[in-house]
């Protein structure tokens, strides 16, 4: 048994703590961008639709959508508690890009509900295509922070980061189609079908041009792409990419729906592992560098290991409680 007077001595049962921080912020980033992705690509997807089927993507989303960005919030919360150096080092040096996101979030979560407020055609055209805006610049900035993160960027915009963003941004709509595969049916659902098959395609090649310039702008990172994990993640991003088609081909959505979360996992997984073991490159911090003090991480792990499966069985109640497809006549609310 590890005794009291140890945990300020030794790390928890001899775990490699910094190690397992730095993959479960990785993991619940993960969480986010899976979850609140969808929510991104039907905002994406709600650009072509008419205002019956608009009604039935805000009914698919609003049991999910408020839930879903709490994992953004523990995001957050994790970096700050486990690495509270990096937390500073980021924030400070993107906070123009950090308002952006939280402004583009915020417009994202307020459109739907002013949306059905009134029945007025110019109101809702505005709050339309406010969602649309919301939905759009969100995971374009959120692929933009995560390129700079990499890369150690000191400006805001960069080529990479770029072309970061409209990967994050198609991956998105990758998963808002998979969704409403499942959620959706008819024509609707064939349509959605469509859109992600193309945005699979263009996922793809975002990904491998993002993964491109990278090798090409940073020689730091070359060496990198050598690793078999760093190999391995690739080659399945491009298989999982072909699994998404041909279940989205075959009318499979389930096993589409699995391939997106793969999918999203894998491009989180090698950020993560192109990063590791270095958590802030401006500055030059390892994990192990930027990880708190023994005794307030082994606390911390302690109440993690209790309160995260509460939380995954929260969100596993909650996606069984509003399973399958929305009626056709739903709506929002």
């Amino acid at each position: 048994m590890t005794s009291v007077g140890s945990l300020a001595t030794k790390p928890l049962f001899g775990l490699p703590l910094a190690e397992l921080w730095f993959a479960l912020l990785f993991f619940i980033f993960g969480m986010f961008l899976f979850l609140d992705g969808f929510d991104f690509g039907v905002g994406v997807l709600f650009a072509t639709r008419d205002d019956h089927e608009k009604e039935q993507l805000l009914a698919a989303v609003g049991p999910f959508w408020d839930g879903n960005e709490v994992w953004l919030v523990v995001f957050g919360g994790a970096l700050f508690a486990a690495f509270p150096s990096v937390y500073a080092n980021l924030f400070s040096r993107y906070y123009l890009l950090m308002f952006a996101i939280l402004a583009a979030l915020g417009l994202r979560g307020l459109a739907p509900e002013m949306y059905e407020e009134r029945e007025n055609d110019r109101w809702r055209t505005l709050w339309g295509y406010s969602f649309v805006i919301g939905s759009t610049v969100t995971p374009f900035l959120l692929g933009l922070f995560v390129m700079n993160w990499l890369l150690g960027a000191t400006s805001l915009i960069t080529p990479v980061g770029v072309l970061g963003g409209l990967t994050v941004l198609t991956l998105t709509i990758v998963d808002g189609a998979a969704f409403l595969g499942l959620k959706t049916r008819g024509a609707l659902r064939g349509e959605m079908r469509t859109y992600g098959i193309r945005a699979a395609v263009g996922y793809l090649g975002g990904a491998i041009i993002t993964l491109g310039a990278i090798y090409v702008t940073e020689p730091g990172l070359r060496s990198s792409f050598r690793s078999p994990t760093v190999v391995a993640l690739i080659i399945l991003t491009a298989t999982l990419t072909g699994i998404y088609v041909v279940a989205l081909r075959k009318r499979r959505y389930y096993a589409a729906f699995a391939a997106t979360v793969a999918l999203v996992f894998g491009f989180v997984g090698l950020v993560a592992t192109l990063l590791f073991p270095v958590v802030d490159r401006t500055a030059g911090l390892t994990i192990r560098d930027a990880i708190i003090s023994t005794l307030p991480l082994n606390l911390m792990s302690i109440m993690a290991s209790v309160l995260l499966p509460i939380v995954l069985i929260y969100f596993i109640v909650l996606y069984s409680a509003f399973s399958g497809p929305v009626d056709t006549e739903g709506t929002y609310g």
